[in-house]
C-alpha cells in the first residue's frame, strides 16, 4: 500500500495540471449558458479517460440532457466490479465581485496550515473527483484489479432526466459496488463516508382572494387578503422553536459524526445576533430530521408597493425529507397539511412539484470493509460517517437499478470547500489522498472479494 501513496506523489503533477485545464472550461449545464463548453469539457473527460486506459469510452445520450461520459474495463479474473461516478458540469459562479480569482482561471494559493489548494468553480464540485478516478486508473497503469464501469454525468447541477434512468438499463450499472465521489470530508484530514442523503420536494401554494387590488383604506379590514392568509399558512409549518411541525414526516437522532455550531455558524454565514433554529442535534435537524424553507415568494415589492389589499399571492416550498422516507410520501404529506388549512377562511391552492427520494447506506459489506481500510491507509486516521442535507437523486435510482451493490460515497471535496459559493477550492493534499483511498480500495476489494469467492 506504501508503493500506492509513492505512485500517487509520482502523478501528482499531472493530476493537478489536467485538473486545472478541466477546471477552465465554463461548462455550466443551465439554461441560457453556451453549450460549446460543456461539450468541451465532456471530450476533454472521454480523452482522459482513454488515456488512462479505459476502453469502450462512449456517451449516452438522451432528450434534454447533455451526455453522460461512459467507459469500462473488464474485471481480471475472480475480481469484482466497481462503478465509478463523477460529474462534469458546473454550478454558475454567481456575482464574481465576490471572488477573489476569476472562477474559470484556476489559480494556486496558499491555504496556510492546509497547505495548497486551488481556486475555481468547480474544482471541487466535481472536477477534482473525475481526476480521483482518473488518478487511481493511472496507478495501475490502465490496468486496475478490478473490473471499472466509469458514469461521468453531464447535468447534474441542473438535473434532467439521467436522476430517473438507471433502473431502466440496469445492465449499464452492473457492478459489485459504486464509488459515488461527489462528496468529501467532514473537515480536512479527516476520511468520512457519507452515509445517508435526504431526498427533497417541492410544494407550491398560492392564494387568491380578489378580483384585484383594492384600496386598502377603503376595503381594508373586511376584504380578504392573500399574503396575510398566506402568511399564516407557512408560518403553521414550524412550530414555535422552528422544529418541523407537519405530521407524517420521519424524524429521528444522527448518531454518527456532525458539525459543531461554531463550525456551521461560520460554514452558513450565520449572523452574531441570530439563532439557529429548532431543536435536538445539529444531525438531525440537517441530515435524518425534515427541513422546510420557502425558497420564493410572490408579492408586491417592497418599494413598487401601492396601499392596497393584495389579492394573489405565490410561494413556492423546498422539503428535505429523511433519507429513508420515500419523498412523494413526504411530499404529499405536506400537501395534505396545506390543503387542510383555511386561514381566515381562504381556501389554498396547493400543487406538487418535483420530488426525489434520498438514500441510507448499507455500510457491513466487503466493499465498505475494504473502503475503510483504504481511507486509514490513506489519511491516517479512523473514518467516521456524515450524512448530507443535499439530494443526489441519482444514487436511489442506482440503489433501485443494481439493489445488491454496495454504494460508497466519499472523494476530495471537504466542508469548506465553498461548494456552489465564490472562492471555491480544493486542498491538493485532500486530491492526493482521495487518489491513493481509490487505489487501494480497487486492491483491497479484489483481495476481499476472491477470499469470499474462495471460501
Amino acid at each position: 500500500m506504501r508503493d500506492i501513496a509513492r505512485t500517487v506523489e509520482g502523478l501528482a503533477d499531472g493530476l493537478r495540471s489536467d485538473l486545472v485545464e478541466l477546471a477552465r472550461i465554463p461548462s455550466i449545464a443551465f439554461p441560457g449558458h453556451p453549450e460549446a463548453p460543456v461539450l468541451r469539457a465532456r471530450d476533454q473527460v472521454a480523452e482522459l479517460l482513454r488515456a488512462a486506459g479505459m476502453e469502450s469510452v462512449g456517451a449516452l445520450e438522451m432528450p434534454g440532457s447533455y451526455p453522460v461520459v461512459t467507459g469500462s474495463l473488464p474485471a481480471p479474473e475472480g475480481a469484482p466490479t466497481v462503478l465509478l461516478y463523477a460529474h462534469y458540469d458546473v454550478q454558475p459562479p454567481g456575482d464574481q465581485s465576490h471572488w477573489d480569482s476569476p472562477p474559470f482561471e484556476p489559480t494556486e494559493f496558499d491555504a496556510g496550515p492546509l497547505g495548497p489548494a486551488i481556486r475555481a468553480r468547480g474544482i471541487a464540485d466535481d472536477k477534482a473527483n473525475i481526476l480521483v478516478h482518473i488518478g487511481a486508473l493511472r496507478v495501475f497503469g490502465g490496468r486496475p484489479p478490478v473490473g471499472v464501469k466509469v458514469v461521468i454525468e453531464g447535468q447534474e447541477e441542473y438535473g434532467g432526466p439521467f436522476d430517473t434512468y438507471p433502473p431502466s438499463d440496469p445492465d449499464l450499472f452492473g457492478s459489485d459496488a459504486m464509488v459515488i465521489a461527489d462528496m468529501g470530508n467532514v473537515r480536512p484530514g479527516v476520511p468520512t463516508f457519507t452515509v445517508a442523503l435526504r431526498g427533497d420536494a417541492e410544494v407550491v401554494v398560492e392564494v387568491r382572494t380578489l378580483d384585484g387590488p383594492r384600496h386598502s383604506g377603503e376595503f381594508g379590514g373586511a376584504a380578504p387578503d392573500a399574503l396575510i392568509a398566506l402568511l399564516h399558512a407557512l408560518s403553521t409549518l414550524h412550530d414555535a422553536d422552528g422544529n418541523v411541525a407537519v405530521p407524517g414526516l420521519l424524524s429521528e437522532e444522527w448518531d454518527g459524526t456532525t458539525l459543531d455550531e461554531a463550525e456551521f455558524r461560520r460554514m452558513a454565514g450565520v449572523r452574531p445576533d441570530a439563532p439557529l433554529i429548532g431543536t435536538g442535534s445539529l444531525g438531525r435537524r440537517l441530515w435524518t430530521g425534515p427541513a422546510i424553507t420557502v425558497m420564493g415568494l410572490d408579492a408586491p415589492a417592497v418599494d413598487t408597493a401601492a396601499a392596497a389589499v393584495v389579492p394573489y399571492a405565490r410561494a413556492k416550498i423546498n422539503l428535505r425529507v429523511h433519507p429513508r422516507q420515500d419523498a412523494a410520501e413526504a411530499q404529499r404529506a405536506l400537501v395534505r397539511h396545506l390543503e387542510g388549512l383555511r386561514p381566515f377562511g381562504v381556501p389554498l391552492s396547493v400543487h406538487a412539484g418535483d420530488s426525489g427520494s434520498g438514500f441510507a447506506a448499507q455500510t457491513g459489506g466487503p466493499a465498505y470493509r475494504a473502503a475503510a481500510d483504504a481511507m486509514r491507509e490513506a489519511w491516517g486516521a479512523e473514518p467516521v460517517h456524515m450524512a448530507s442535507g443535499g439530494a443526489i437523486p441519482l444514487v436511489a435510482g442506482l440503489a433501485k437499478a443494481v439493489p445488491g451493490a454496495e454504494i460508497l460515497l466519499f472523494g476530495a471535496q471537504d466542508s469548506e470547500s465553498n461548494l456552489h459559493a465564490p472562492n471555491e477550492r480544493v486542498l491538493v493534499d485532500e486530491l492526493k489522498r482521495a487518489v491513493v483511498a481509490e487505489a487501494v480500495f480497487f486492491q483491497e476489494y479484489a483481495r476481499r472479494y476472491r477470499e469470499r469467492e474462495d471460501a
